[in-house]
């Protein structure tokens, strides 16, 4: 078993190394003088089983053309296997047509990775389940609900909690939390004028001195969850706070999140945290090194990896 890590993320790929007490495989991976990625592996990976840690994350296409490339070296170096641990899976909201004449570039992305030399896909928390039959390779999804289960445990273990979905296309995730943590559910009921701009019309559930927890995949603009964390303290909430597995805030998120009603915003480190994102205050990370790590040592030892989901 060999670990590789292209750049996206090097710190959690450097925490998952360390958890399984190994070192991280040699390798270079740099531009040339017109921006052109150039890989090169420095140890034998003949026969080996083979992990490439890469979240697409933005710049989304400078990390998806390194993990293509690292995948086809691998492939050309003879790897057993190559399994692409993608912690955040880039253009998984393009999931199917918006309209006419529009991409499933999730789909393309899918074909892209199996043609580069992918053997298997590991990566948590995707936008869509349906993108894992993209695939005609095995694809392990991991949730990060374990991981907030026991952060909220152990952080709110007094507080009378409200799991909240910030809108009606998470309910099934907000729902497997709640079930978690053994309260009830609400749902913001919102209605998007255009795309990035979301505008909430009803909380559906009563959360009058609740303390309420937002539970999302992924928070871009931060739009949503402010929205929603406002319109819960206008009918009563005790406080609100979010978790969020994939923190992508681009452009003013985070300053729109240091504003808002939220006490705080709990994300994973799938994707690297910007200087802003560590200067909030109200903006906090959570290791996903061990599941990660556990998810690895399962697949190369072929025993299950379900029971990480618990």
């Amino acid at each position: 078993m060999k670990i590789v890590a292209c750049n996206s993320n090097l710190p959690l790929a450097s925490a998952v190394a360390q958890k399984l007490d190994m070192k991280l495989c040699e390798v270079s991976v740099r531009r040339f003088a017109d921006a052109e990625v150039f890989v090169e592996i420095r140890e034998n990976v003949r026969g080996e089983d083979v992990f490439v840690i890469q979240s697409t994350c933005a710049p989304t296409n400078d990390n998806l053309m390194e993990l293509l490339i690292m995948l086809d070296a691998l492939r050309r170096g003879s790897a057993r296997r190559v399994t692409a641990v993608m912690p955040y899976f880039g253009y998984a909201r393009q999931d199917r047509k918006s309209g006419p004449r529009t991409p499933i570039s999730a789909k393309l992305v899918a074909n892209l990775l199996v043609e580069a030399g992918a053997h298997r896909i590991l990566t948590i928390d995707l936008h869509a389940m349906q993108i894992q039959g993209f695939f005609d390779i095995p694809v392990d999804n991991l949730y990060a609900a374990p991981l907030f289960t026991r952060d909220i445990q152990a952080r709110h273990a007094n507080e009378k909690l409200m799991v909240v979905s910030p809108d009606v296309g998470g309910v099934v995730r907000a729902r497997q939390l709640a079930e978690r943590l053994a309260t009830d559910l609400a749902i913001i009921d919102k209605r998007r004028e255009q795309p990035g701009v979301s505008e909430v019309m009803n909380v559906i559930g009563k959360v009058t001195g609740r303390y309420c927890i937002l539970v999302d995949d992924i928070a871009d603009s931060g739009g949503s969850l402010c929205n929603a964390a406002e319109a819960l303290m206008n009918c009563g909430a005790a406080g609100v706070e979010a978790y969020v597995t994939h923190g992508v805030l681009t452009n003013d998120a985070v300053a729109r999140i240091e504003k808002s009603p939220l006490k705080m915003l709990s994300i994973t480190d799938t994707i690297p945290a910007t200087e802003a994102t560590l200067a909030a205050p109200n903006i906090r990370q959570i290791s996903t090194a061990n599941l990660l790590a556990d998810a690895m040592k399962a697949v190369s030892e072929e025993s299950s990896v379900s029971s990480l989901f618990h």
